[in-house]
């Protein structure tokens, strides 16, 4: 039984890491279905609390490398503060926008991510006056960034799925 537990786990994981490609807290969820399953099953040993203790600390760096990251590509291309705020409010308009616009899956949404945090670092930056070249050169590190975290972001999920499959399958 235990390891037709440890079997389920690892594919509702497996889809949840998906979602992290959507810009959805996919990490987040394998952490909750983790914990759950640690939960009803405490008095096998499935999981330690370290284990746990891990695959949270690894999901919260995830999305500190996520929101961060197009801010980071906006201030490496020479770009200001307001570059970095449009770069993350855009990548959330982005994100629902290429979802809509660009119905295939996985593809809409993260092109949509990516040109969001180009185009909002890029009218920011033109905004407080900075010029049409500076802002698009902010506007490119915005969306390579975004690209990067988010690239970063589904490494993470990757270790936060084989941690917890590793663990599920040798208690």
């Amino acid at each position: 039984m235990i390891y037709v537990c440890a079997g389920l786990l690892a594919l509702v994981n497996l889809l949840w890491l998906g979602l992290t490609l959507l810009t959805l807290p996919g990490n987040w969820l394998m952490v909750l279905t983790t914990i759950l399953v640690a939960w009803w099953q405490w008095d096998r040993g499935m999981f330690s609390p370290w284990t746990l203790g891990v695959l949270v600390a690894l999901a919260g760096l995830g999305e500190v490398l996520e929101f961060l990251g197009s801010a980071v590509g906006v201030s490496k291309a020479g770009g200001t503060r307001w570059g970095g705020l449009g770069s993350i409010l855009g990548a959330v308009a982005g994100a629902l926008a290429g979802t809509v616009l660009i119905p295939v899956p996985l593809v809409g949404t993260l092109v949509g991510v990516c040109a969001g945090a180009g185009l909002g670092a890029w009218v920011l930056e033109l905004a407080v006056g900075r010029t049409q070249r500076e802002s698009v050169r902010a506007g490119v590190g915005a969306g390579v960034g975004r690209l990067a975290a988010t690239l970063l972001k589904l490494g993470i999920g990757l270790l936060i799925w084989l941690i917890a499959a590793v663990a599920a399958f040798w208690p």
